[in-house]
């Protein structure tokens, strides 16, 4: 019998634990797998404890430890060390599954011998919340990502990273486990390790999940303002971006600060109306873009969303840099708690 083993960082998921495990408890494995499930809890105190606690007696495969420093890469290497399947995967709790997604997973690492498979990272939002539809319909969209692959919901082949991942326990004896110095980026940083150390990313649209947004402009700000914020520092690890277009939101904002203090100084202030009106447009035609092809509805919302998605990037990779060049070892304790 050959053992998977899924990881699980965890913290204050109280309105969101019971359907999680119930779940992965679901999961349909092929013949001759048994299942583990590790959940690092960040000392949540909202009952989400407990909850686990009550789920670990009832059913065994389900295990809780803990994760003192309370972050994402600390309780995925903290689950990494207590499990001990010989194929790995990393789940989280504010994701829904399709019921054969750990056996897709299977399947993809099989035939693509790759050292990490994922699905493309798809959002679904609440019937009832038309804001975090409107996030979720710009969060597929190549208006917002670039062009990320992870976000084509069709595409199969190899990649640079993959929504949360499945890998063979060898993986990660030979390109290590996650960087506990990084609260976000955590997943790109070890798959862009991965990719320059020789190994292989692939992504299946098969492995079928659904990420659930942010709900408000300001938690998707802050939550971006993050991921912005982080990314320097993997930037500085290994000496290069993973893609060019994580460069593009802080030098729209370097440019643009730029032109605003050559027009304090008395410059002509055209350059400065020319960007503005291109950044204004490319907004407005990628609402509307985004609005036909999922639901006219969200069009009123889709301006702020995708300002604050490009702003919350920019702004906090500029900080990033900021520190990053000023010599800090480690991030901000302001963009060290998680956003949710």
């Amino acid at each position: 019998m050959s053992l998977l083993s899924v990881i699980v960082p965890c913290r204050n998921e109280v309105g969101f634990i019971d359907a999680f495990c119930a779940s992965v408890a679901e999961q349909r494995l092929p013949e001759g797998w048994s299942l583990e499930v590790v959940v690092a809890d960040g000392q949540s105190d909202d009952g989400t404890r407990m909850h686990l606690q009550q789920l670990s007696g009832r059913d065994g495969r389900f295990r809780v430890i803990d994760n003192p420093r309370l972050i994402v890469s600390t309780g995925l290497n903290a689950a990494l060390k207590a499990c001990s399947g010989e194929v790995i995967a990393r789940m989280d709790v504010h994701t829904q599954y399709a019921p054969d997604y750990l056996a897709q997973c299977l399947s993809a690492l099989t035939e693509s011998g790759a050292d990490n498979v994922g699905g493309p990272w798809r959002a679904h939002a609440d019937d009832h919340d038309p804001m975090q539809q409107a996030i979720a319909a710009a969060f597929q969209s190549r208006w917002l990502a670039g062009g990320a692959r992870s976000r084509q919901l069709d595409y199969d082949g190899w990649v640079d990273t993959v929504y949360l991942g499945c890998w063979p326990r060898g993986a990660f004896e030979r390109f290590g486990g996650f960087d506990d110095d990084l609260v976000r980026n955590q997943d790109d940083e070890h798959n862009l390790r991965m990719v320059v150390g020789g190994g292989r990313v692939w992504q299946s649209s098969r492995i079928i999940s659904w990420y659930r947004p942010r709900s408000s402009i300001h938690a998707l700000f802050n939550q971006y303002l993050q991921y912005g914020y982080w990314k320097p520092f993997v930037m500085r690890k290994h000496g290069r971006p993973a893609s060019i277009r994580h460069l593009v939101p802080a030098l729209f904002l370097i440019t643009l600060s730029g032109l605003v203090v050559a027009v304090a100084l008395g410059a002509a202030p055209w350059p400065l109306w020319l960007l503005l009106g291109l950044y204004l447009g490319v907004v407005a035609c990628g609402s509307w873009l985004i609005a036909a092809r999922s639901a006219w509805r969200h069009l009123p919302r889709l301006p702020m969303v995708l300002v604050a998605y490009h702003m919350g990037y920019g702004f906090g990779s500029l900080l990033g840099w900021f520190d990053v060049l000023a010599g800090a070892k480690s991030g901000r304790h302001r963009y060290s708690r998680i956003t949710r």
